[in-house]
């Protein structure tokens, strides 16, 4: 067992295998078990591991198989902390956070490294894949995990997101502001929504609020450094 701290929520992690704590490393916080009453108390069976294991075609060890059933127990609770897991790479530049969301494939972790090669030391990768967002006093915020791609970008901080940009592959690069009718069935696509008829309600409740304060864009983009500056130099004023 161990904590740790993540989006500025305690979490207990009841473990059988090494392999999720080291994976957690950046995010443990030294609580006494005593002391300390959890955000979230997290357990997930061995049974759960092993239906896990035969999901991925016994393709991934049962360590890996552990993080990811706890990856999401903790994705089921977040809604009662105004939370959710968002599928998204989510860069920082100038204090702004931008989320992009996009198919598989279509290259979300190749377009933050233009971001990293064109804007270097001026913006810092917060999670390569699922952050965490929360909204607290009409602000959205998102948060680095250890959940965050093979190339394992995060950082344990947060910053206030911004905006959120839907990528697609095109020759040419162009960026364009959605409207929220448009929007929203992206947006709801790359959000773990329960089945639960009162949790639904309270998911669409944030998306709402989120559509109403954060501008969404579409960026058509190819794989050259002018990708990069054309989703910034489209988003950083807002409009």
């Amino acid at each position: 067992m161990f904590y740790i701290k993540m989006a500025d929520l305690i979490i207990r992690i009841h473990n059988h295998f090494d392999y999720v704590e080291n994976m957690c490393s950046d995010y443990i916080t030294d609580m006494e078990e005593e002391s300390c009453a959890a955000d979230m108390d997290i357990h997930v069976t061995r049974e759960d591991i092993i239906k896990e294991y035969e999901a991925s075609g016994s393709a991934s060890a049962p360590g890996y198989c552990e993080s990811i059933c706890i990856y999401r127990k903790i994705s089921s609770l977040l809604i009662k902390h105004n939370g959710f897991v968002m599928h998204a790479a989510c860069i920082c530049a100038d204090g702004k956070v931008y989320a992009f969301c996009a198919k598989s494939g279509v290259g979300k972790s190749t377009h933050l490294a233009l971001w990293k090669k064109v804007y270097g030391e001026k913006v810092k990768i917060i999670n390569g894949d699922k952050p965490i967002v929360r909204y607290i006093n009409g602000k959205f915020f998102v948060y680095g995990t250890p959940w965050c791609g093979k190339e394992g970008w995060n950082i344990n901080t947060r910053g206030e997101l911004y905006a959120i940009c839907f990528l697609r592959r095109e020759n040419i690069n162009i960026i364009e502001r959605m409207r929220n009718s448009d929007a929203v069935k992206y947006l709801a696509s790359q959000i773990l929504i329960p089945r639960d008829g009162k949790e639904i309600a309270d998911y669409f409740t944030i998306i709402d609020a989120m559509l109403r304060n954060i501008p969404c864009y579409s960026l058509g983009c190819n794989m050259d450094e002018e990708a990069a500056k054309t989703a910034y130099e489209g988003m950083k004023d807002g409009k």
